[in-house]
């Protein structure tokens, strides 16, 4: 059955998907007015900063969705997927009770 086989799944690495501070931070420098032209340049220089952070953040994310497992089956496989482990599941916890019924043998008397 090689529907049923399994996944290797590699331990993730964390990535920082908060952006919604980053993002605030962006809109407020850019609201801010300034009349100071060297505040001016030194916000706009921030801003650029921070909007390049979210762009690599954006990026390091995409990156790491495409490292997922499964991420490569379409819908339909991956539904055919969860089926099969899913009846996979239920035999095996089927077995399981079936197992713990069965009578239980003394050795001993044997």
């Amino acid at each position: 059955m090689a529907m049923a086989a399994q996944v290797k799944i590699e331990p993730s690495e964390e990535t920082d998907v908060e952006f919604l501070p980053l993002i605030y931070e962006i809109i407020r420098s850019i609201e801010k007015e300034n009349h100071d032209a060297a505040q001016k340049a030194k916000d706009l220089s921030n801003t650029t900063l921070k909007m390049n952070e979210l762009k690599n953040k954006l990026q390091q994310c995409r990156e790491s969705i495409q490292r997922l497992p499964g991420i490569d089956y379409s819908k339909e496989d991956q539904v055919k997927r969860f089926e099969a482990l899913r009846k996979q599941l239920i035999m095996k916890r089927e077995l399981l009770i079936k197992y713990r019924n069965f009578c239980h043998f003394d050795v001993s008397k044997i």
